[in-house]
C-alpha cells in the first residue's frame, strides 16, 4: 500500500477549488486518494469528513459536518457529493441510549445545511461524535483478512499495536457510531477503531495526518499477511477436471443460461431480466478449477456491506456440459438447491424481526463456473460490474485469509440485517425501474439514420444497446452520438459482415459471454439499387438480396439458440419496407429483396411462438436522416429521385411528405417509438405489421 500523498499536488489541488474552504479542498483531495486504491475501497464504499466553522445566512458562527454523500464514490469525489449537517445537533444524540433507523434518517435530514444536498453516508454519526477534524473510513481488503479469521481479535492486536481500538461487528448508523465514540472516549490515545468484518476508521487534525494513518495501519496488516502466507499455495487443482475445448462458445452458452434461470417475475408480473459479467483472467479460472472451489462458493461475504450487490454465497458449477440440454439441467438445479437454502435462511432470519417482512428474490447473484471463471449479475450493467469486482476482492482475499489461518465468516445474521435493514430496503424501492430495463438490445445497421432514431429510443427506454454495422467509421460517429446523451456502459457496438453467416454467430457468441444474451433484436440493415428489371445486373441484385434478405435470415437463425438457452422469451421487430406492399419501378431488387425477408419474419413469428419471442415487422419510409447522420437509402437513391422529379434535396423531402395522407414528415425516433412499443410487451402481438410512412393507401398492410 503506498502513501499517495503529495504536498505539491494537494496545493494545486486546493487551487482548482477557489471557492472552497481550504480544509474541505483537502477532504476533496485525500478521499479521491482512498478512492483511486481498490484494496481500500470498491464502487462507493468507503466514506470521509471534515468538521468546519462557517456562517450562516444571519452572520452566526457554526460547526457543520462535511460528510461524503450516500452512494457518491470517493474516486470522484466532488464538492456536491459532500453534505453538510449541523454538527452540534447530531452530538446532541450521542446522550441516547437507543435511535430507531427512521428517526436517525429524519435527524440527519432535518439537520441538513442545504435541503437540496444528497443523503448523508448512513455512518454521518460516527463521523459526528468523533472528535477529530478529519475521519476516514474504508473497507480494507487485509483488515477485512484479518478480522475474518478464527481469532481475528488477537491477529488485529498483535499486528496493528496498541493504538488501534476494536469493536465487535456493529451495524452502521446509531449503533456502531455510540461504540465508537464510547471507545474512543475509554482510550482517548487510539489512531484509529477497526471494526470486526467491516473496516477501519482513521482520523486525525490534518487530512494528512488521517489519511497516512489510513496507509500505516493498511501496510502494517498487508506485511503481516505477505509474511504468514508466502510461498503458500493458494488453490489446489482438480486432478478429474476437463476444462471446456472451446472457452468462447462455453462462456457464451453458461452466461445465457444462467442469465435466464435467474429472471424472475416481479410481484406486479414484470419479467425481471438481468445482466452478467463474466470475469476469467487467470487467477479466477484457476480458483474456479481448485478443489477449494465449492467450499470458497460457502464462505459467505467479506463484509455485509458487500451483501446488497452479491448476495451472502455464490454458487459453484462443476462443469459445463457440452449439450445446451443438459447444461441447463445442471445449472437449474444449482439454483434450486440455492434458493432452498435462501429460504431457509429467510424464514430463520425474518422470524426474529417484529414485523412481516417482504422476501426480497431468492437467485443467486455469482457464479463460479469450472473452467470459465467467474460470472456475476445485476439489475443494471453498473450493478453487475460491482458484483463481480466485489466477488473477485473476495474470492482473492478468502483464499489468502484461508492460507493464513482459519477463515471464519461473519454471522448469518449480520448479513441477513443488511440485507432486509429498513433503510437499504427505502433506498432500493425507490429505484425508478425504466420499461426495458435489463434487455439487451441488437440493432444492425446501427451507422444509418433509423439505426440511430431505434437506439436512441431504445436507451431512452433503459435498454441496452449493441449497435452493429459493417461501415466503422459510420458506425463510431453514431456511437460518439449516443454516448453524449446516456451512459457510454449501455452502449456497444460492433462491426461485422451480416451476409457471412460464421460472422454472425460470433457477433451473437460475443454479446452472450459479455452480457449474457439478447432480449429484442432488430435486423435494420439494407442497401438498395436503383435499375429497371431490364438493365438490373444480376450481381448488383445478388448484393441487395445479400444483405436485405440473407442477412435478415441469418439474424434470425443465429438469434434462436440464445433465446432457446435463456428460456425467457424476447422480441424480433424486423424493419421492412413500405414497399413491401406498395413497390416502385426500377426499385425492385430492393421491394423484392424487403418483400422476402418480410416473409421470413413471419415464418418466425409462427416458429418462434412457442418460446415465447414475438415477430413484428415496421414499415417505414422516406426516412431522410438529418445532418448529423444521413440514410444510406437516401444517400444511394436519392440523387436519382431528385433528378426523375426536378427537386432539390429539401424538395425531395417535401414531396414525400405531402404525398401521405397525415402530411407528416416521418423521423428515424418514429421508427424506434414503434420498436420500444413492441419490445416492452404492452400487447400480446406477433405477426403484425406496422407503417410508419404517415399514411400510404397503397402500402396499407392486407
Amino acid at each position: 500500500m503506498k502513501n499517495l500523498f503529495d504536498e505539491r499536488e494537494a496545493k494545486e489541488f486546493v487551487k482548482r477549488y477557489p471557492s472552497l474552504f481550504e480544509a474541505l479542498a483537502l477532504r476533496l483531495y485525500t478521499s479521491r486518494l482512498i478512492g483511486k486504491e481498490p484494496s481500500l475501497v470498491l464502487h462507493g464504499g468507503g466514506n470521509t469528513s471534515v468538521k468546519l466553522k462557517t456562517r450562516n445566512i444571519v452572520g452566526e458562527e457554526r460547526d457543520v459536518l462535511y460528510v461524503k454523500g450516500s452512494g457518491a464514490d470517493l474516486a470522484t469525489l466532488e464538492p456536491e457529493g459532500m453534505v453538510g449537517l449541523e454538527l452540534h445537533e447530531l452530538r446532541k444524540l450521542k446522550s441516547l441510549e437507543s435511535l430507531s433507523d427512521e428517526e436517525m434518517e429524519n435527524q440527519l435530514k432535518i439537520h441538513k445545511v442545504h435541503f437540496r444536498s444528497p443523503d448523508p453516508s448512513v455512518e454521518a454519526l460516527l463521523h459526528a461524535f468523533l472528535p477529530h477534524r478529519y475521519v476516514d473510513h474504508t473497507h480494507a481488503e487485509s483488515l477485512l483478512i484479518l478480522t475474518n479469521q478464527k481469532h481475528g481479535k488477537e491477529l488485529v492486536e498483535e499486528t496493528l499495536g496498541p493504538r488501534i481500538g476494536i469493536l465487535p461487528y456493529l451495524r452502521s448508523g446509531f449503533p456502531l457510531a455510540k461504540g465508537a465514540i464510547e471507545l474512543y472516549e475509554n482510550n482517548p490515545h487510539l489512531e484509529a477503531i477497526v471494526l470486526m468484518n467491516h473496516g477501519i476508521f482513521t482520523f486525525g487534525d490534518e487530512a494528512r495526518v488521517s489519511y497516512e494513518n489510513m496507509i500505516r495501519f493498511v501496510r502494517k496488516a498487508e506485511s503481516y499477511i505477505e509474511k504468514k502466507t508466502q510461498g503458500k499455495p493458494l488453490c489446489n487443482p482438480r486432478p478429474d477436471l476437463c476444462p471446456p475445448r472451446d472457452i468462447a462458445l462455453s462462456t457464451a452458452r453458461v452466461s445465457s443460461v444462467i442469465r435466464g434461470a435467474c429472471a424472475y417475475r416481479d410481484p406486479g408480473g414484470n419479467l425481471r431480466r438481468l445482466y452478467t459479467e463474466v470475469r476469467s483472467a487467470p487467477e479466477m479460472v484457476e480458483a474456479s478449477c481448485s478443489i477449494e472451489a465449492p467450499g470458497l462458493c460457502r464462505l459467505g461475504a467479506l463484509t455485509p456491506d458487500h451483501i446488497i450487490w452479491t448476495k451472502n454465497r455464490a454458487v459453484y458449477i462443476e462443469s459445463v456440459p457440452e449439450d445446451d440440454e443438459s447444461l441447463k439441467c445442471r445449472i437449474q438445479e444449482s439454483i434450486d438447491f440455492y434458493k432452498k437454502d435462501y429460504d431457509r435462511y429467510f424464514v430463520t432470519h425474518s422470524a426474529t424481526y417484529g414485523m412481516p417482512l417482504e422476501k426480497l428474490d431468492p437467485f443467486p447473484r455469482i457464479f463460479l463456473v469450472a473452467g470459465i471463471g467467474l460470472v456475476a449479475l445485476g439489475f443494471t450493467r453498473k450493478a453487475a460490474r460491482i458484483a463481480a469486482d466485489i466477488a473477485v476482492q473476495t474470492l482473492q482475499a478468502q483464499l489468502r485469509a484461508i492460507a493464513l489461518g482459519e477463515y471464519t465468516s461473519i454471522d448469518e445474521s449480520h448479513a441477513f440485517d443488511m440485507e432486509y435493514w429498513s433503510l437499504q430496503q427505502k433506498k432500493l424501492a425507490k429505484i425508478a425501474r425504466p420499461p426495458l430495463q435489463g434487455q439487451v438490445a441488437f440493432l444492425t445497421g446501427g451507422g444509418g439514420a433509423i439505426g440511430l432514431g431505434i437506439a436512441d429510443r431504445l436507451l431512452a427506454a433503459g435498454a441496452l444497446v449493441v449497435i452493429c454495422d459493417i461501415d466503422e467509421a459510420r458506425l463510431r460517429k453514431v456511437h460518439s452520438i449516443l454516448v453524449q446523451k446516456y451512459d457510454g456502459n449501455l452502449v456497444e457496438q460492433m462491426v461485422f459482415d451480416l451476409t457471412d453467416y460464421p460472422s454472425v454467430e460470433k457477433a451473437f457468441r460475443e454479446i452472450s459471454g459479455r452480457l449474457g444474451g439478447i432480449d429484442l433484436l432488430v435486423p435494420n440493415a439494407g442497401i438498395a439499387h436503383v435499375a429497371k428489371l431490364e438493365d438490373l445486373d444480376p450481381v448488383r441484385f445478388r448484393q441487395v438480396v445479400d444483405v436485405n434478405l440473407m442477412g435478415t435470415f441469418h439474424l434470425l437463425k443465429a438469434s434462436i439458440p440464445i433465446f432457446k438457452r435463456q428460456g425467457t422469451g424476447g422480441n424480433i421487430v424486423l424493419i421492412s419496407s413500405k414497399n413491401v406492399f406498395d413497390p416502385g419501378a426500377a426499385f425492385g431488387a430492393y421491394s423484392a429483396s424487403k418483400a422476402g425477408a418480410h416473409q421470413i419474419g413471419k415464418i418466425a413469428a409462427l416458429e418462434l411462438a412457442e418460446l415465447g419471442v414475438r415477430v413484428n415487422m415496421i414499415n417505414p419510409d422516406a426516412v431522410f436522416g438529418d445532418e448529423a447522420v444521413s440514410s444510406r437509402l437516401w444517400d444511394l437513391v436519392g440523387a436519382e429521385r431528385m433528378k426523375s422529379r426536378g427537386l432539390d434535396a429539401e424538395g425531395l423531402k417535401e414531396y414525400y411528405r405531402q404525398r401521405n395522407l397525415l402530411k407528416a414528415r416521418i423521423l428515424a425516433e418514429h421508427v424506434g417509438n414503434v420498436v420500444v412499443f413492441f419490445a416492452s410487451n404492452q400487447t400480446p402481438t406477433t405477426g403484425a405489421t406496422l407503417p410508419v410512412d404517415g399514411g400510404i393507401p397503397a402500402a396499407f398492410p392486407r
